[in-house]
């Protein structure tokens, strides 16, 4: 049976109950400009593997014509561009494009709210639908108290399989994970998003904030 990711950081249930606020940010589309798993794999692949790897995918693109399972069509992304790869190496790359990439995704006025926040003592959490492994270079230079994403499975060798362990965090996955690493009573002061899958996290809010940021990045 397969694994999570090996590096994923702990949710500190405790932590959500000493008397911070908790404020959630969604990742792509949010404190980004577009999504960073497909730009990760565009980048990772560079163009004529990439656009190879988008023709066999044509059938998981198709069917999510009809079921519109963003899950099902980012787990076969993720088992034609990732599978097989030692966790290691996939970690490496994504610190690698987070370097290079930050400054070109990151939107300022979404950060300038993230460090605002900061300021005032709350603890601020990133809640992606995007395979934690590649958020957790950003979330770590943004100093996020904690990072919930969906979770790539590994192997009994280290080896990514394609595979997420639990859900694709988007919709009510966010509030189940976010109720998990604070308590099913916990309180959500501000929440930020831009989907209708930000909609259940952004409900639980007393501050919710819908596409609120609309800031370029400096380049």
């Amino acid at each position: 049976m397969g694994t999570p990711e090996a590096d994923r950081q702990p949710y500190p249930s405790e932590e959500g109950r000493s008397g911070r606020p908790i404020v959630a940010f969604d990742f792509d589309g949010t404190l980004t400009t577009h999504d960073s798993f497909t730009a990760f794999l565009k980048w990772k692949a560079e163009p004529f593997p990439y656009v190879v790897g988008l023709l066999r995918l044509l059938p998981h693109i198709l069917a999510y014509g009809v079921n519109r399972d963003r899950g099902r069509l980012k787990a076969a992304a993720a088992a034609r561009f990732l599978g097989g790869m030692p966790l290691e190496r996939l970690q490496a790359l994504a610190e690698t494009f987070a370097m290079e990439k930050a400054q070109a995704m990151l939107r300022p006025d979404a950060i300038q709210a993230w460090r605002n926040w900061r300021a005032q003592g709350a603890l601020v959490v990133i809640v992606t639908a995007t395979p934690e492994t590649i958020v957790r270079p950003f979330a770590r230079a943004l100093g996020a108290d904690v990072l919930i994403g969906t979770r790539l499975e590994t192997d009994a060798l280290g080896r990514v399989t394609g595979r997420f362990v639990g859900l694709n965090c988007r919709g009510p996955e966010k509030v189940a994970r976010l109720k998990a690493a604070f308590g099913d009573d916990m309180a959500l002061l501000a929440a930020y998003g831009d989907t209708s899958g930000d909609r259940e996290m952004l409900k639980m809010a007393e501050i919710p904030g819908y596409r609120v940021f609309k800031g370029k990045p400096y380049l």
